[in-house]
């Protein structure tokens, strides 16, 4: 075909030419619609929303109706996806013969892959959420009159879907909003977003419902209390030197606690006239003991805590049988990491070493330390370190053993009776066996 013939040609199409440019145009805008809402943030929606944009709540509706929205797209994008190849192979037969039907597929193809397909799409997923913003208008009228079809279209879908077991009905996610929200904090962490004491503090609260009292209560064998068959003078100096403010009191044995004592309870005692440390009775100023069970959750505990105003309670087993004490701090610990003041005693129990190893007493809990170290160890089954090397080695391991899982190699250094009190980790050698 000459030059006049061909200047010829596009004067007597130039409208379906033009009709075919619009149409690509359309499914540019269809594509990226379609990506930019379904990869917009819902959170971002509800808070643009709030704050008076408009068209952020347009986007929150759409997305409430995800299903209705993505059908609707679809059946615009192939509509003039359809309709301009359809056109542009009629232009190319009347051009170049029986040939123009290959000539318009390989055209079309690469027209509609890189202008209405890669080109939108990119775009829309460098800013979904101002890009949302944009069309949400647009394709909320778009859904409004092509909705019913859609609608229809979905509905055939399940039906087909259902015959070979598939049933969409349910619209349940796979994770739980916790671990949505974990999923989240993490990955903008690996990307710098989000430092890690942000990390851990948010992670903290989202843990308080799978943590239990006992993951975290000081046992027994480590709390401090006061023997209420002490002379009044010597119960009276161990708690103006002990660095908690509230002690358990006891008489006859550690298993019977009959009351908690405050520090400002007794400074008040103190106080009044004609009282001195040798005649005053301690029981008395000692408050009601709380006592709670070792299995309850402490999103359950800090609810309580703030409930009933309290910041200590003691933690007892299914028999009855102390076990230890839970404070209100050890809970709000879990959230922010330790909280020391200036009474606080200062106790070593990690300790870096100068070859890279990390000296650990055995009853650091386990989470402390992933907290502090950046670590991964798994504290489903033990609460500390010596429970775990007890529970990985199934055996109460003696002096020296060393035992390689989860990526560290750990070794026993010192052990009391059948209790291991300090070991050393360092990181596993490559190829190592597990013990």
């Amino acid at each position: 075909m000459t030059g006049e013939a061909f200047i010829a040609f596009l004067a007597e199409y130039w409208l379906s030419i033009l009709s075919v440019f619009c149409l690509l145009v359309l499914s540019g805008f269809f594509s990226g619609s379609e990506t930019a809402l379904t990869a917009a943030s819902r959170s971002r929606m509800h808070t643009l929303e709030n704050n008076g944009e408009e068209r952020a709540g347009i986007v929150n509706r759409l997305i409430e109706r995800r299903d209705r929205l993505i059908g609707a797209l679809l059946i615009g994008n192939n509509l003039v996806n359809i309709l301009a190849s359809s056109l542009t192979t009629s232009l190319l037969i009347g051009l170049f013969g029986d040939s123009g039907v290959a000539i318009a597929t390989l055209a079309m193809t690469v027209l509609l892959v890189i202008f209405s397909e890669v080109l939108p799409k990119s775009w829309a997923i460098a800013s979904p959420d101002r890009f949302a913003i944009a069309v949400a208008p647009l394709v909320r009228l778009f859904v409004a009159v092509v909705g019913p079809v859609s609608s229809l279209v979905n509905g055939i879908v399940r039906r087909l879907l259902n015959i070979f077991g598939i049933n969409l009905a349910s619209d349940m996610s796979m994770l739980s909003a916790h671990e949505e929200l974990r999923g989240a904090v993490d990955l903008l962490h690996r990307e710098g977003s989000v430092i890690k004491a942000d990390r851990d503090r948010l992670g903290g609260v989202l843990d308080l419902g799978e943590l239990e009292i006992s993951d975290i209560m000081i046992h027994r064998t480590s709390m401090r209390a006061i023997n209420a068959d002490e002379p009044p003078e010597t119960c009276v100096r161990d708690i103006l030197e002990s660095p908690f403010t509230r002690l358990p009191l006891w008489r006859g044995s550690t298993d019977n606690i009959i009351g908690v004592v405050h520090s400002k309870d007794l400074l008040r005692a103190l106080a009044e006239p004609n009282v001195e440390p040798e005649n005053l009775d301690i029981v008395k100023i000692a408050q009601k003991p709380w006592f709670v069970p070792d299995t309850t959750n402490l999103k359950d505990q800090l609810n309580a805590f703030l409930r009933r105003k309290l910041h200590l309670a003691i933690v007892v087993d299914e028999y009855g049988q102390v076990q230890g004490l839970v404070t209100l701090e050890d809970i709000l610990e879990e959230i922010v990491g330790d909280i020391a003041d200036e009474h606080d005693l200062d106790i070593q129990g990690v300790r870096q070493e100068a070859d890279g190893s990390i000296v650990v007493d055995g009853s650091v809990p386990i989470r402390d330390l992933n907290r502090a170290l950046d670590w991964s160890l798994p504290d489903e089954e033990a609460t500390t370190v010596a429970g775990l090397v007890i529970h990985e080695s199934k055996s109460i391991p003696e002096e020296r053993q060393a035992f390689t899982f989860h990526g560290k190699r750990f070794i026993v250094m010192k052990r009391v009776k059948n209790r291991i009190t300090k070991l050393r980790i360092r990181p596993a050698e490559e190829g190592a066996p597990p013990a």
